[in-house]
């Protein structure tokens, strides 16, 4: 078809919407996703069992519920992102520590720690993890009682809740910072993991040449009154897939050293019997403003 007819075919299919009903948003969203499809399919010839084989995908991966990892894996996530930095640029907001992609696994409600959490309540092997850093504001004054939610994968690259074999908010926390906005945590160091073998994720990333496997990571929602809310990760420094993660989440100012933690009365203190892993990372975090862009995404959650 013609550029003509795909536009005459377009205006029938538009002339059965009714101007004084549904979301004048919804529709100009929709009406341009299903012209680009219909582009698509005319100039790459896009065949009826190539169509509905994509259909059935969709309807595979909404039942396995991988939309969350699709969105991550095609770059869809990472370009909120950016487009959110760019907002922010243009009204003279930079610095502070980087957002990245918060990924398909939060879960609210984890129990609050005032200044000091142990995360992994489940037994598990692994070297233990320390962790601990203070969160500022952008003047570089300290931001007492800020919240820092925590959470992450166990050693077979699992998440509590959506890993059945995990008690209740394993390996997730919500610790308030201390007069001096310090915060301190202990866990098991993560590991990297890949998409579910097999699954929708998996399939379309093959399809593509590609892998699905992330570097270890921790990730972070960080909060104070007054601030932005900052949602980010750190990878663990090391890692093979450091800088080519599937999810494009690795950015610069997120890849902390790893220190080595051997003094007896810290290591006493987290209930460590040997030398460990250990990393310092400061959260600086942006005042809000009125004329910034919402700091709040508005997405579905896992209920406990």
């Amino acid at each position: 078809m013609n550029k003509d007819a795909i536009d005459a075919l377009l205006q029938k299919i538009e002339a059965t919407e009714d101007p004084a009903k549904g979301s004048p948003r919804a529709k100009a969203i929709v009406n341009r996703i299903v012209r680009d499809l219909f582009v698509t399919i005319e100039e790459l010839d896009v065949q009826p069992d190539e169509f509905w084989s994509a259909i059935a995908y969709l309807t595979e991966a909404g039942r396995s519920g991988e939309y969350g990892l699709i969105a991550a894996g095609l770059g869809f996530e990472h370009f909120l992102d950016l487009r959110l930095d760019e907002a922010e640029a243009r009204q003279g907001l930079e610095g502070g520590t980087p957002r990245t992609i918060e990924g398909p696994l939060y879960v609210a409600g984890a129990p609050v720690a005032q200044g000091y959490a142990r995360l992994d309540q489940d037994p598990q092997p692994g070297e233990v993890l320390y962790m601990h850093g203070q969160v500022r504001g952008a003047d570089g004054a300290p931001l007492a009682n800020a919240t820092v939610e925590v959470w992450h994968a166990n050693h077979l690259g699992g998440y509590s809740f959506f890993d059945p074999s995990q008690s209740p908010y394993n390996l997730r926390r919500t610790i308030v910072t201390d007069a001096e906005g310090r915060y301190r945590l202990r866990s098991k160091m993560p590991v990297g993991y890949s998409v579910p073998p097999g699954g929708a994720t998996d399939k379309l990333l093959k399809q593509l040449g590609r892998h699905g496997t992330r570097p270890a990571h921790i990730h972070f929602f960080v909060t104070a009154p007054g601030h932005r809310k900052l949602t980010t990760q750190i990878n663990i420094d090391g890692d093979p897939y450091l800088w080519d993660d599937f999810a494009f989440a690795t950015r610069d100012g997120l890849v902390p050293p790893l220190s080595r933690l051997s003094d007896a009365a810290a290591l006493d203190a987290i209930g460590a019997d040997a030398p460990c892993d250990a990393i310092e990372f400061d959260f600086e975090l942006h005042a809000e403003r009125a004329d910034l862009p919402a700091d709040q995404v508005q997405r579905d959650h896992f209920v406990a």
